[in-house]
């Protein structure tokens, strides 16, 4: 008995200290969607290209290293300069992110943020570019509902998400068929961080974000996936 106690204690030390099993998400190390973004008036005021440069390891455990840059054409830069560029490494085991942080030159000025993460009161935040890929690995389907906390300049906003029909994204590149998104975001007290904010998702496996679109104080943007990676 006593062998038999020993052996099954050997065991349990095992399963614990096994490394957890990665979770199934619809991508994968070095993809890159190139974006065309429109603005108000602009038909293409600009590009941005989100990118999953690698997976490396932090605190043991594997996590995507997300890159996401955006810049305006050279008419548009003339007359807001602006730019950005935001870092997230994503563990592969949760979902969850590890760190992440924000760059922005907007006109004369350059400054980097990192995004802080309280665990203990926000156990499950994310940060906005780690929160399209998982909403991409999300179970998706008409009136399924996604919701999330999303740590944003330092505020905690409850984000909702809203999966309607599909629809057709008409791209230069082909039409794809995706569902249509609906996205709300409130902060603690209620106050709305966008409107008239929407991504349609690709109804295949790679469950791409072929179009995104949202209403800010500059003006409306909208950007569409260039091409199928």
């Amino acid at each position: 008995m006593r062998t038999v106690a020993t052996l099954g204690a050997g065991l349990l030390g095992l399963a614990l200290s096994a490394p957890l099993a990665e979770r199934p998400v619809p991508f994968r190390v070095g993809e890159t969607l190139t974006y065309d973004v429109a603005w108000s008036s602009y038909v293409t005021a600009g590009t941005a290209v989100s990118t999953i440069a690698g997976k490396q390891p932090v605190a043991g455990s594997p996590a995507y290293h997300i890159v996401a840059e955006g810049r305006p054409i050279a008419l548009v830069s003339k007359l807001y300069k602006l730019g950005y560029r935001i870092d997230t490494l994503l563990d592969a085991t949760t979902l969850l992110p590890r760190r992440a942080s924000v760059s922005i030159e907007e006109g004369a000025r350059k400054r980097t943020q990192p995004t802080v993460f309280d665990r203990t009161k926000n156990p499950g935040a994310l940060d906005p570019l780690s929160a399209l890929y998982v909403l991409r690995a999300s179970p998706l389907k008409p009136g399924a509902r996604v919701t999330m906390a999303v740590v944003d300049n330092d505020t905690t906003y409850t984000v909702r998400c809203d999966v309607g029909a599909p629809e057709t994204v008409v791209r230069a590149s082909g039409n794809v068929p995706a569902w249509r998104i609906a996205v709300t975001a409130a902060d603690a007290a209620g106050r709305s961080a966008v409107r008239d904010m929407a991504v349609w998702i690709s109804t295949d496996a790679k469950r791409l974000p072929v179009k995104l679109k949202a209403a800010l104080p500059i003006g409306e943007f909208t950007l569409v996936l260039r091409g199928t990676p």
